[in-house]
């Protein structure tokens, strides 16, 4: 949080106020007020005459009633006095998809604090290499978000958001077994471990593999290809269609089966039939086998264009 000391004069107190709440999202607390030097009467006054708008017992928003985003988060950290924003609230700070709407804002504390509507209070012990600060707000680290969540999901879910998370690089395996041995005891420890233990075999969608390989695609400067695109009464994954290249992603999650196996064979021999070059790649190799997923890609479509020339 903002640094806060008190000043004497009030045209310094009110420049420090604008500085701290421009720096927390618009938000100031009670305690910082009179850290500044406000009294009691004055922190009054600026409330009844709309100068101080109450978030939350002592949490104010100065100068407007229009929060800012982040503005939320940032009170509820200072609502709960040395809270670090967690589980679903920090997962979503990160940019990890996770389904419905957040109905309350996380938060973990050490010791127990007054309920806050609108704020979910945690009480876990959390160390200082998981607390990160993101878009000026404290919140725990990815590996340990996903550990959070771990205790509250089924593990199709957990596969999901994990894989999520590694998919825009916030996490490794080894990050997600490292947050399980720094938390030996958590809630959540067992099921994450018998997710590592599975061969954290992703339950990958669609979407989360479709940005995967164009994030490869953009970063090595290649043609972006149709995604989900029909050709010849299929769909398929990736369609380069002036060079006539497709390529399947085989995730687990569609492809484990003896009929899917079958399936898209069949699918794929019938592409080739019709003149079609198919690559196809699993998951795991858009994981970890990026630079020879794209090098493929990179021949593929040169051989495509040079025989368009010749």
């Amino acid at each position: 949080m903002f640094h806060v000391v008190r000043v004497q004069d009030a045209l310094g107190r009110e420049r420090a106020l604008a500085q701290v709440a421009g720096a927390q999202k618009g938000v100031v607390s009670h305690r910082q007020l009179r850290t500044l030097g406000f009294s009691e009467g004055a922190i009054a006054h600026r409330a009844s005459t709309g100068r101080l708008h109450r978030v939350h017992r002592g949490v104010y928003l100065a100068g407007h009633a229009a929060p800012v985003v982040g503005a939320s988060e940032m009170a509820a950290v200072l609502a709960c006095g040395g809270a670090v924003l967690s589980h679903q609230t920090a997962a979503r700070l990160w940019g990890i998809k996770l389904p419905g709407d957040a109905a309350a804002i996380d938060v973990i504390v050490k010791s127990h604090r007054r309920h806050r509507t609108g704020i979910r209070v945690h009480i876990a012990r959390l160390l200082a290499a998981d607390i990160r600060l993101r878009y000026g707000l404290p919140l725990t680290s990815p590996a340990r978000a996903v550990l959070d969540l771990a205790m509250g999901l089924p593990a199709t879910e957990l596969a999901r958001v994990a894989e999520e998370a590694r998919v825009q690089r916030l996490v490794s395996s080894h990050d997600l077994e490292q947050v399980c041995e720094r938390y030996r005891g958590h809630p959540g420890t067992g099921m994450l471990t018998q997710y590592l233990r599975r061969g954290a075999e992703p339950a990958v969608t669609r979407s989360v593999a479709e940005r995967r390989m164009l994030e490869l695609l953009r970063a090595a400067g290649l043609p972006e290809p149709e995604a989900n695109a029909r050709i010849h009464d299929y769909e398929v994954d990736f369609l380069w269609r002036d060079q006539r290249l497709v390529m399947e992603v085989d995730g687990y999650k569609f492809h484990c089966t003896r009929a899917a196996f079958e399936r898209d064979r069949a699918k794929g021999a019938k592409l080739a039939a019709a003149g079609l070059s198919v690559i196809r790649v699993t998951w795991r190799q858009l994981q970890d086998e990026s630079y020879s997923v794209i090098a493929s890609v990179a021949q593929a479509l040169a051989r495509a264009d040079a025989g368009g020339r010749a």
